[in-house]
């Protein structure tokens, strides 16, 4: 019962957790393959395998796979970022093997039918257009592209119009049996789950995935920082500022993740205090951080009136500043105890479960305990949190984007520009 992890010869990974008082179960196939895989020419080409997995197999219609699924009451989806492609079901605990064998079919034997791959790549075209319609999508994909210049960690997962247009089955197939391989895979599963009955049907249904690795994408550059202001006629003003993080094994990244919260990760957070409670200069504003296996990107995101921008990005630097020397104990616990809050209430969740567990094996080469993870929070302190924090403003300049209207958001990111990273180089000596 528990936890339990088999890596067949091939070098596949299964992990499962057993929970005895479910009567349902959560399962997944994770690959290590995302949008910084993608060459130039393949952009968008990991997000169009992923919906094609689910338009037909030598087995089964496209029809047929989602009706086999609901038909027992269960669902099926999948998802892809910018280093793991996922694929993953939920069905009660007599159709895991049901689920399982839908999963592996859909990859192992997919015939992307010419007429299938047109029309999904209609569809994207479609997605595309949604996500320009939407600033916070947009202010982000110019984000990325001045954090990570030329590279595909700055592109957008979605490709464009162009790109997709020149995929066809051929090149899906070479980009399936170059990146997913077996080394680079981990199934996944929670809940009603029997390891040994699962480690017993992987090793059927996948054998046919090369067991050699798959190549590694290119190391990530985070840019030199900069501004960049995108005029739309919109009625707020879209601010977004980045920093360069830590990777998802660097020893400081859970001092970082506690700053973060302290200062734009929830209501009481610093942020969202001085500038929405305070001010009302927005009603949305947050800080986040996203660890990557070389890299990571601290973000922040908020929205106001394009007359308030210079205001609200003054008091955004002032606010940063300030936390790094004035982080006190009780915001660190308060930040401590959301996390492991966050972390314990994953676990009554078979599907984050499921998912905890896949990633934690793509980024560590095993499932790390709880009793680790509470641990690694609980030593987090106020001066681990300063120092994370100190070093996150000398580590780059900002990368700043303003999208939106106005005479104020040159001068909005400006005031963003001058986030000094000199006070906080002295202070690491």
């Amino acid at each position: 019962m528990g936890v339990e992890i088999t890596k067949l010869p091939s070098g596949l990974t299964i992990v499962t957790d057993t929970m005895p008082h479910l009567e349902t179960a959560a399962l997944g196939v994770w690959a290590g393959v995302g949008g910084r895989d993608e060459k130039p020419n393949e952009h968008g080409i990991s997000h169009l395998l992923e919906h094609m997995a689910f338009k037909g197999t030598a087995r089964r219609s496209s029809r047929e796979i989602v009706e086999e699924i609901e038909a027992v009451g269960g669902d099926l989806n999948a998802g892809t970022s910018t280093e793991t492609t996922a694929y993953y079901a939920r069905v009660m605990k007599a159709d895991v093997p049901l689920a399982l064998d839908v999963l592996s079919d859909i990859l192992a034997n997919p015939t992307f039918v010419p007429d299938e791959l047109e029309r999904e790549k209609s569809v994207i075209v479609q997605e595309i257009g949604a996500a320009q319609d939407t600033p916070d999508d947009v202010v982000f994909e110019h984000l990325n592209e001045l954090c990570y210049p030329e590279q595909p960690m700055g592109r957008s997962l979605l490709g464009t119009a162009k790109t997709l247009k020149a995929f066809d089955r051929d090149m899906l197939r070479g980009y399936l049996s170059t990146h997913y391989r077996a080394p680079d895979m981990v199934v996944a599963a929670a809940g009603a789950v029997d390891h040994t009955r699962i480690v017993e049907d992987v090793t059927q249904k996948f054998a046919s995935f090369d067991a050699t690795p798959a190549p590694q994408p290119q190391a990530a550059m985070f840019g030199k920082g900069g501004s960049r202001v995108v005029h739309r006629d919109l009625e707020q003003a879209h601010l977004t500022l980045a920093l360069e993080g830590v990777p998802q094994t660097d020893p400081s990244l859970f001092s970082l993740q506690v700053f973060t919260n302290t200062l734009g990760g929830g209501m009481s957070s610093r942020l969202f205090q001085e500038v929405r409670e305070k001010r009302g200069l927005c009603y949305s504003i947050y800080t986040f951080h996203a660890p990557y296996t070389d890299t990571g990107f601290f973000g922040l995101y908020t929205g106001t009136d394009p007359a308030d921008a210079p205001e609200m990005m003054e008091v955004i630097v002032d606010v940063i500043n300030d936390a790094v020397e004035t982080l006190t104990e009780a915001e660190v616990a308060r930040a401590k105890a959301q996390m492991k809050a966050g972390l314990l209430m994953a676990l009554e969740s078979c599907s984050s479960r499921a998912e905890q567990l896949a990633r934690h094996v793509l980024a560590y080469g095993r499932p790390q305990t709880v009793e680790e993870l509470v641990a690694r929070i609980d030593a987090v302190s106020v001066e681990s949190s300063r120092n994370a924090a100190r070093a996150l403003l000398a580590r780059s300049r900002p990368a700043v984007v303003a999208l939106g209207s106005g005479r104020g958001l040159d001068t909005a990111v400006a005031f963003a520009e001058g986030l000094t990273k000199s006070k906080a180089k002295t202070l690491l000596h």
